[in-house]
Parts: C-alpha cells; structure tokens; sequence
C-alpha cells in the first residue's frame, strides 16, 4: 500500500497568520492614520511624471482594478501638482467670454481675461449700455438738438416745395394746373383760368386735344426731372441728419468708450470688439433716442437698414457679455471630475428659446462643458464611461490633438439633420487628461486606436496586491486607523488588524501578498466594527473580524446552499465514499459577482476501441471553451509520449462532465480527466472520497490553477453535510500550497484528522494518491513493473492496438477475396 502521508500539507501550511504581537500599540487609535498609499510605487511615479509633463499628448491612462484606490490616489497627487504651481505663482486660470460677432453673427468670437474679469467685464458693458442710453437721450432730447434738428427738416422740405412750386407755376403759363394726390400728380388744362370740364375737353377738335396732350408730356416730364431732384434733395437731407447725429453721438460716445480702451488696451479682442461696438452704435442711434424727439414725416427712408435689422431682436444684444467659463473664484488650477462624460457634459452646448413658432439662439446661451471648465487644468474621467457615451472618444481625442474644444451639435456626430444654428469660435484649451479604467480596456484601446498612444503617453499602472512585509502590514494597520478616524467608528485591537490583514491575502489567495483592493478591505472594517457595537466591546477584536467574514458570507451565499442541498440530497449526483472505475469528483468555481464557491462536479471516462483518440463530450456538445478544449486535446499528447513509443496509440475515449448543463471553460481539470482515462484503461477503480484539481502539460507535471481555497472548502462543505468519515479530501497541485489561505474550520478538520489535502507534483504521484497503487516508472526498454497502474494502462493499450491490427488485416483480407469472385460464378472458379 502507498503511504499517502508523504504527499499530505501540513497544517500549519494550510494558512498563514499574522502574529498581533507584531504590533506594539493597544489600539489603532494610537497610529497616525494613514494619509499615503501601500505598494503602489509604480503607479505613483506614472502619475507624477504624467502630470509633470507639460509637453503635448503627456495625458495619463490609470489602469487597475476596481477599488485599488485609482481615483483617490489621482486626486491626491493632482492636488498635490496644484499646491506645487500655486506655490510656484506659475499660473492663475483665465476667465473666458464670448462676444458678439458683428461681421458674422453666428459665430460668436471667444476671448480670455485674467482671472475674475470677465464678471468685470460683463458689468462695465451693462453700465455702458446705461451710459449710452442716459447720455444720448439726454443730447437727441436737447432743445438745440431738436431746434438744430427741425430747422435741417424744415430747411429741406422747403427746397422741395419751391421746386414743386416752380413746376406749377410753369405748368400754369403753359395753361395747365398741376396737383399733388396721394395717386400720384395730376395734370388739368385750364380754360380761362379754370380747370376744363370733361364734356369741354371731349368736344374739342382731334388736333386742338393733341397740341394739349403734347403740352401735358412736356410738363409731365419737366415733373418727373423735379422728382429726381426732390429726392436727391431728401437723401441729402437724410445724410445731412446723419452726420448731424453721428456728430453729436460720437462727442457722447467716444468718452465712454476711451475709458474702456485704455484699460483693456492689453487685449486685442476687446479692442476690436469695442471698435465694432462703438461703430455699431454710431449706425444704430435712433434705438437710443425718445419717443418724443420729432420725426420727418416725409423722409420715411431715414430709418437705416442696420437699424431694421437690429429690430428683429434684441438692438442691445450686442452689449451683452456671456461669461463663459467664470474663473473668479478659483485658488488654483481647475480640477474638474466628470462623473457622466455624455456629449453634452463634456463638450458643452448651445441653448435655445422658443419666439414666435420657432427656436432661436445667441451668444448668450452658450455653455461650458467640463473639458472647457478644465482649461488649463486637470480632466478626470472615467475610461469605461467616455468609450460607452456616443461620439465621446473620437470628439475628446480631436479636442486633445487639435488642442481646441468646440461646441457642435451632437446630433451632427451621428449623421442626422440639424436646423443651421451657431457656430462658436473654438475655446483654446491645455488640459491634462487623466482616464481611469481597468487594464483590459487600455490593452483593447492600445491594439484598436492607432491614436491612443499619441495622446495617451503615459500608462499609470495599479497593482492589486503588494508583498506582505512587516513594513506593508504597518501600513494596513496605519490604514485601518485612518478608516476608524474618517468613518468614526471603534478603533482595532491588534488582533483585529492581523486578522484584517489574514483576510487581505486571502482575497489575493496568496501567503505572501496583502490586497490593495482598499475599499473591500474598509467594508470589511465597517462591518466589523459593527459587530463590535453590537457586543458593546470597547475595540474590535479578530473575533469580530471573523462574525463579519461569516456573516457576508451568510448573507450571499444562497446558491452555494441549494448546490450543496442538491447534492446531498442525490439529485446532483456526488459520491464521497467507495471507489469507481473511470470515474473521479472534479473541483469547478463559480463566480456569481456577489460570491465565489466551490463545487464538485462528476468527471466520468469511457475507453473503447477505436481510433478516435479522446472525445471530449462537452466540446462535441458546444459547451467547452477553448482552454478547455486545449486542456483535453494535451491528454492525447501525454499518452502518446508516455506509452506509445513502440506500438501506435489506438484508443477511442469519452470524456463527460456528469450533469453539466452550462458552459465549461478552463484547464483545472484535465489532470481529473486524466486519472479518470488512466482508471479506465487500467480499470483500477478511483476513491470518490477524494476530489481533485489542477492542470496537466504533456510531461505529466501538475500545474497550479486558480481558486484553490474556494474549491477545497466547497468539497469540504459537501463532505460535512454527508458525513465525513476520515477518508475524505482534496488532490491539489504542490505548487498552489503557497496559495493557500483556508477557513479555520477547514483547518481544524484536517488538525483532527477528518479531512484531507493531498499535493502532488507529477500525474504519477496523483494516481497513487487516488488508487492505493504505484504508478510505476519506465525502465530503460520501455516496460513498466508489473501490477503498476502504468503496466495496466501499457498493457491494455496494446491489447487494443493488437486487436485493431487484426481486425484490419481480417478486413484487408476479406475485401480481397470478395474481390476475386467472378459475377455470376457462386465457386469463385475462373
């Protein structure tokens, strides 16, 4: 028999433990809490040299997984970066204002002021446009304006009526009367000095009333000359009044506006802006006139074109300032975090009204996304968030390359119709942006979008675990006391924080590694520290640690309670006791989001003749994927290499997972497929009271796999509701014992001797363990001592490789002589 306590883990291996007298503090009151990060020194150095770029394309992708603490630590050093510019005086952020674009009105042009004048700006303009109505009113309301005024109307209409009055006079010498309707001029000939009746006119000869009509044209024509120069003399008029206005508004204006161009001489965008706004106004006065100032009814023209315009809207809406991005406020840099990077959040947008049926907008209803609400500081966003929101990345990739943040319509981004609205100058922008995602994004960006790394040069990488030294346990302990301090809750015993920090390598299932997964590790201490509420304990104890370990556990753990139901109840059927041929308890995982456990599941093996080599069941059924399809495809390989040396491998073998009705996917069990093809070869029944995991290469060699500890208490829950005898256990690989981090109640089991963990290294060591047998090594000619397991399984791959070389040959021969009978003749005779 096989001594099988030479492949059994000891039990102080099973776990390691943090011993509390590490600590030389009563409680984690007595610790400063932690302000820093643990074992993330290669992140941190991407972050700093990121932000202390300053060159183009320097932003920062932070990868890691969720709860390694990315966003806070990226807050932290970017805050970090502020108080180091601020201390530096090496910048202040701008205000940004748009104007009115008087040459084109739909696109408003963008300036920027020093910070906290454009609010400044915004209210000399509004004072200005009071100004400019007080003091025009007051010239264009003047008596001497309005006596100035009316003597150029007065004088002009007078011209016009001595020009009218010479054509009439005319027209009377040549015996006609001439009068002004409002149809226009009529022309009567006059009879003794009086308009001629109609009958008189009628019954004039045809000659006498064709010397009359021709008299009519001449004056008619006369007329037409005196409407020329009527008009010439109202344009003249109109154009003298004008300038007259002109004359006295700039004499108001140019006062006002002097003061404005003095203190914003610096500025070439405000000067031209008020350049055009001082002349806008010059061609616009009569919006600031009164009601009361007197206009010439006879020149209707004098209402310019500009003004007509103007009174479509709002004539003052030049004047008004949209303080665009309003720095006024801030003590630094900007550091703006989008939690909903859509379109419009991030890019901006322009608003609009509903006036008279329709949607109107001006430069007054443009607002700022975060990118502009960032300029000249920092962007952080998440990764997930910007690929997922329509027309996001590629429109933050072309902001980030171009160095320019427009404001267009989304709608535009995806194809669709849009009414033609405003065109906004581009805001300049220098944002660093920081992306936080996981790595598998970043891998997916870095092989898809060949711009990525142009505008993503710097990779800020998190690790999810860091070695458990004293000097990181320390540091969890500073941590757990910064989590009391900030959530204030009761402070951590020392047996409390070597517990915590027991727990944090089992979440990376490693002795000798810590979890940097930080916001499990807090809601660890939170609920714990409840617990300690409830027993009214002055600090939390490790027996507190663990009532909160048990019950999350408790609280997510219902379908791992109806598996485990299942099977004891024999619907999923499991043995623990006996031994089978061909048939071994292989160990799965699932991962439900909310809870990882383990499971047995029923692996069974059937050899035939044939040369079909091994069948994978799952795999024919299309629910195998491809590592497992892999995993199975190498069985092949190891039996070639290991008895197939002088004799062809002629063997046809099914492989099944035993009610399986989902998917299978990974390799950790085609070493359990491989002991249940060698049983079945060597038709050595298996133990079913020990359930196996790990993978197998072509050599035979164990391989470590994943969720060793979910697998091995999964079993061990199975075993204890149907009784454990003492035999039970669990095969692992000897290479997965440093990832052992088991439950003390697993640990207390194999301590009395009623549960097992076996840990083997080679395919040879595993099937000793599972059938009492020696496996048996080859000897030089290539045979294997006799009664081993690899003598059977040798043996009987002969056997059948004899047998199908008979059964060919017996075909080979059959077909011949089939061959030689001549149709017709029952003998076979020639």
């Amino acid at each position: 028999m096989i001594d099988l306590k030479k492949f059994e883990v000891p039990v102080d291996q099973l776990k390691t433990t943090c011993d509390p007298s590490i600590f030389n503090f009563k409680c984690t009151k007595d610790l400063a809490p932690l302000r820093e990060f643990i074992g993330q020194d290669r992140a941190i150095r991407g972050i700093e040299f990121g932000l202390s770029m300053k060159n183009k394309g320097y932003n920062i992708y932070v990868a890691g997984l969720a709860g390694t603490g990315k966003t806070s630590i990226v807050k932290t050093y970017v805050n970090k970066m502020v108080e180091k510019r601020l201390a530096e005086g090496s910048y202040t952020p701008d205000d940004w204002c748009y104007l009115y674009n008087f040459s084109e009105n739909d696109k408003p042009q963008i300036v920027n002021l020093t910070q906290g004048k454009g609010k400044i700006f915004k209210d000399q303009m509004g004072k200005l446009l009071d100004h400019l109505k007080d003091e025009l009113a007051k010239a264009f309301s003047s008596e001497e304006y309005k006596t100035q005024y009316k003597s150029k109307v007065q004088e002009g209409q007078t011209r016009q009526q001595q020009l009218f009055e010479e054509i009439g006079e005319e027209a009377r010498r040549m015996g006609f009367m001439l009068q002004l309707t409002p149809m226009g001029p009529v022309i009567i000939p006059l009879m003794e000095g009086k308009p001629m009746p109609e009958e008189v006119y009628m019954s004039l000869d045809e000659k006498t009333r064709k010397n009359i009509e021709e008299q009519r044209n001449i004056i008619l024509q006369k007329l037409q000359d005196v409407f020329e120069k009527a008009r010439e003399m109202e344009r003249k008029t109109i154009e003298t009044l004008q300038n007259m206005d002109k004359a006295v508004a700039d004499f108001t204006v140019s006062r006002l506006f002097n003061e404005l161009n003095r203190e914003y001489q610096n500025y070439p965008g405000i000067i031209k802006y008020l350049s055009d706004l001082k002349n806008y106004v010059l061609e616009n006065l009569d919006i600031f006139k009164e009601s009361q100032v007197p206009q010439p009814q006879p020149f209707p023209a004098i209402l310019g074109m500009g003004h007509q315009m103007a009174m479509r809207g709002d004539p003052f809406l030049p004047f008004q300032v949209n303080v665009f991005v309003d720095n006024s406020e801030a003590k630094g840099p900007p550091v703006i975090t989008e939690s909903n990077p859509t379109y419009i959040n991030l890019f901006g947008k322009i608003e609009r009204r509903f006036l008279f049926g329709g949607y109107v907008s001006d430069h007054t209803m443009i607002r700022p996304g975060a990118l502009q609400r960032a300029n000249g500081g920092y962007l952080l966003l998440s990764a997930m968030d910007v690929i997922t929101n329509p027309a996001v990345w590629p429109t933050l990739k072309r902001a980030i390359k171009d160095r320019e943040a427009r404001i267009e319509e989304p709608y535009e981004q995806f194809g669709l119709f849009v009414p033609i609205g405003m065109r906004p100058q581009p805001m300049p922008i220098d944002v660093k942006v920081v992306l936080i995602g996981d790595p598998l994004l970043y891998q997916l960006l870095a092989a898809y979008d060949e711009d990525f790394f142009e505008i993503f040069r710097v990779k800020a990488d998190f690790d999810y675990q860091v070695a458990r030294t004293r000097e990181n346990m320390l540091g969890f302990a500073a941590f757990i006391s910064g989590c009391c301090e900030d959530c204030e809750i009761r402070h951590f015993d020392p047996s409390g924080v070597a517990r915590v920090i027991d727990y944090a390598s089992r979440m990376v299932s490693d002795q000798e590694k810590l979890s940097t997964r930080f916001s499990q590790i807090q809601e660890l201490v939170e609920e714990a520290a409840y617990w300690a509420k409830q027993e009214n304990s002055e600090f939390v104890a490790a027996r507190h640690v663990d009532k909160a370990i048990e019950e999350k556990r408790y609280r997510h753990n219902l379908p791992d309670e109806r598996l485990r139901e299942l099977i004891t109840r024999g619907i999923i059927m499991i043995d623990t006791d006996g031994a089978v041929v061909g048939q071994v308890n292989g160990l799965s995982v699932y991962s439900l989001g909310d809870i990882t456990f383990g499971k047995p599941s029923r692996i069974t093996c059937r050899t035939f003749l044939g040369r079909s080599g091994v069948i994978n069941i799952e795999r024919e059924s299309q629910m195998s994927g491809k590592i497992h399809d892999k995993g199975v495809l190498i069985l092949s390989g190891y039996m070639g290499w290991k008895f197939a040396q002088d004799y062809p491998l002629s063997l046809s073998a099914s492989i099944a997972f035993e009610q399986s009705y989902e998917g299978v996917e990974g390799d950790s069990a085609s070493s359990t497929e491989l002991y249940a093809l060698l049983s079945s070869l060597a038709n050595v029944p298996i133990k079913q009271s020990i359930a196996v995991t790990g993978s197998v290469n072509q050599k035979g060699e164990i391989q470590p796999i994943g969720g060793i500890n979910q697998k091995i208490e999964g079993y061990f829950d199975i075993c204890r509701a149907m009784g454990l005898t003492g035999e039970q256990g669990v095969l692992m690989p000897a290479r997965n014992i440093k990832h052992l981090m088991l439950r003390d109640e697993v640990i207390n089991a194999v301590r009395e001797g009623k549960f097992h963990i076996w840990a083997v290294n080679t395919v040879d060591e595993g099937i000793q363990v599972l059938t009492g047998i020696e496996a048996g090594a080859k000897r030089a000619d290539g045979t294997f001592p006799e009664g081993t397991i690899n003598y059977l399984v040798d043996r009987r791959l002969r056997e059948m490789a004899n047998k199908l070389r008979r059964f060919a040959a017996f075909s080979l021969d059959g077909e011949q002589k089939e061959s030689s009978r001549v149709p017709g003749n029952p003998l076979g005779a020639d």
